[in-house]
């Protein structure tokens, strides 16, 4: 079993494109992948800037995307300011791009299909709230140009930020909306902003707190609506942290978003097991099944083969589970294999604990260890798939490349006592 790495979005201050991007890049996505993320949007000249900056005594990163005459887009402040994140009827689209526009800019572009999907997902859902708003249909929603550059190159960067950093689930804690009011195009409205409160339909808000004005912009809320999985797990480990920060500086209060990487923490405790028998599919389908039910949260997939009634070949599939992910996972066997009953039990379990970390192979690039503490001493493990890859980079062998991982991980680290297995270089679980 490879240990998940997981994504705990906090936005007790409430969450922006910007905001998740400059935690995203505080958490190791690098800068310059940032940076060149627009030319490859298709913006010509639109730059990126990365900075480390203050807020309330906490370093954070800030993001600031800029347009070739040095303009971007500005942050919503309380009642008597101006609020810059305008939304129009495209019969008004002077200077303006209307959302069908810019989710071919996004079909068009050299995404993967985990980010294309989840980034045309999310202009739709804005289109929708916003058409909803001012009373036209979604395809007729525009955004200012400068918002529009703005919330492109924030919805596809945080999202192919988080595949850059290798997390595969993504989780959040309540948000924070704001409070106060601010203003828009046609006026004054009240905190959260119409568009921002039906894309936080189905989130976990938090109410009080110090913010004033609007804390969760249309972009932040929809991100968390494409990404979240919900809550974090009953049980993580945390790995490192990164903040993002806002446009505005209040004295009173850190105006940044934290987000979180961990593992998920599967060691003891209840466990459900999920398991269903098969004569009815093709054994190739047998794979991205076992795919679909660990990205829904399975940590662990067993599959083996049995004889059926009637004398047919089957198969049967079991997958554990922890508790609350199990209607998840249930729901992925119904989806992706032609069953139509699962059988749920619940077990204990007991397992060593566990961290993950990263080695530096020879090529430069990092390789994760799953180290796990047993009675007779530390044990660890390097990743299969990191060994593969490594010597797929390197056109080696996998076996000549974990000998020297072995030796490297021979030598104990200062403060720890190598246990009888350590220098054993193990195969995927």
């Amino acid at each position: 079993m490879t240990s998940e790495r997981i994504a705990i979005i906090d936005p007790a201050a409430g969450i922006s494109g910007d905001m998740l991007l400059g935690a995203l890049v505080a958490l190791g996505a690098p800068e310059a992948w940032l940076r060149e993320l627009p030319s490859r949007l298709g913006y010509a000249g639109v730059s990126v800037e990365i900075a480390r900056v203050d807020r309330c005594g906490l370093a954070a990163t800030k993001v600031t995307v800029r347009l070739p005459d040095g303009s971007h887009e500005g942050p919503s402040q309380p009642h008597g300011s101006v609020h810059s994140h305008a939304h129009v009827p495209l019969a008004a689209r002077h200077g303006h791009h209307h959302v069908p526009e810019l989710i071919e800019r996004i079909e068009r572009a050299p995404l993967s299909p985990w980010v294309r999907q989840r980034a045309v997902q999310a202009f739709r859902l804005l289109a929708d709230a916003e058409g909803r708003v001012h009373g036209v249909p979604p395809e007729h929603v525009a955004l200012h140009e400068v918002g529009a550059i703005d919330a492109v190159v924030d919805i596809v960067g945080t999202i192919e930020g988080f595949e850059q950093l290798g997390v595969s689930r993504i989780h959040a804690r309540p948000v924070a909306l704001g409070s106060g009011w601010v203003h828009a195009a046609h006026g004054a409205l009240p905190v959260p902003a119409p568009a921002t409160a039906l894309l936080a339909e189905g989130l976990d808000i938090v109410t009080g707190g110090p913010v004033a004005g609007e804390a969760t912009t249309p972009t932040g809320a929809v991100l968390l609506r494409v990404l979240s999985a919900g809550p974090p797990p009953a049980r993580w480990r945390a790995s490192s942290t990164g903040w993002g920060a806002g446009e505005r500086d209040p004295h009173d209060y850190a105006n940044a978003l934290r987000v979180t990487l961990a593992e998920a923490v599967p060691e003891s405790g209840e466990i459900v097991v999920l398991a269903t028998d098969i004569d009815d599919m093709t054994p190739e389908f047998l794979e991205p099944l076992r795919a679909a039910l660990m990205h829904a949260g399975a940590v662990d997939v067993q599959v083996w083969a049995t004889q059926g009634k009637k004398g047919r070949m089957s198969f049967r599939v079991e997958a554990l589970v922890p508790p609350p992910l199990a209607d998840a996972v249930a729901n992925a066997f119904f989806r992706d294999s032609t069953t139509i009953g699962v059988r749920r039990t619940l077990a204990e379990r007991t397992v060593l604990a566990r961290r993950l970390e990263e080695i530096p192979a020879e090529d430069g690039s990092r390789v994760r260890v799953k180290y796990s503490e047993a009675p007779n001493g530390l044990r660890w493990k390097p990743e299969l798939d990191d060994i593969q890859a490594v010597a797929e980079r390197q056109g080696r062998s996998a076996l000549e490349v974990a000998g020297e991982l072995q030796l490297q991980l021979g030598r104990p680290r200062p403060g720890e006592v190598a246990g009888p297995n350590d220098t054993r270089v193990e195969e995927q679980e």
